[in-house]
Formats: structure tokens, C-alpha cells, sequence
């Protein structure tokens, strides 16, 4: 199992919201076919097909927990991370 394979997971069991590094989050959205857009501190993804975008900012180097919920949200709400035959996307 891959980095962003074990993030996926870490955000899906939602048990550890408070401790996602911002870029390593930053950089599972894009894998994942998201289209970052960086706007002074706020990074914004969008993807095809999905109608909420994803409004992101660092705290420190963290995510902030709020966030991580709601990625967790779109990701279930639109299947998104294709855990089960162990790839992303």
C-alpha cells in the first residue's frame, strides 16, 4: 500500500483529521483528477462531475480538521478513492 493509498484510508476512517499534512492532502485531491487553483492562501479544487469544490488552507503545516471532513464527505459521497481494488482514482 502506497502513501497516498494509507492517507486515502487515514481520511476515510476519519481518525485522525487533525494530523494531515496540508501538501500530502493537496496532492491526494490531485491525484484523484481534482484541478487545484491557487488563490493568495486558499487552494481551490474542482473536478468534472463533482458539483462542490473544495476550498482549502493551511494551518501550519496541517490541514485543518474542519477540511479533512469535508474531503471526507465528497469522497463518500462520490466514491471517490477506489479503495477496494487498491489503486487511487
Amino acid at each position: 500500500m502506497g502513501k497516498y493509498d494509507k492517507l486515502l484510508l487515514r481520511i476515510l476512517q476519519g481518525q485522525s483529521d487533525g494530523s494531515i499534512a496540508f501538501d500530502d492532502l493537496c496532492q491526494l485531491l490531485v491525484r484523484l483528477g481534482f484541478d487545484e487553483r491557487i488563490r493568495g492562501s486558499h487552494h481551490i479544487f474542482r473536478k468534472s462531475g463533482i458539483e462542490e469544490k473544495i476550498n482549502l488552507q493551511r494551518d501550519g503545516n496541517q490541514a485543518k480538521p474542519y477540511q479533512v471532513r469535508q474531503v471526507r464527505n465528497i469522497l463518500l459521497k462520490y466514491h471517490l478513492g477506489g479503495m477496494n481494488n487498491g489503486n487511487l482514482g
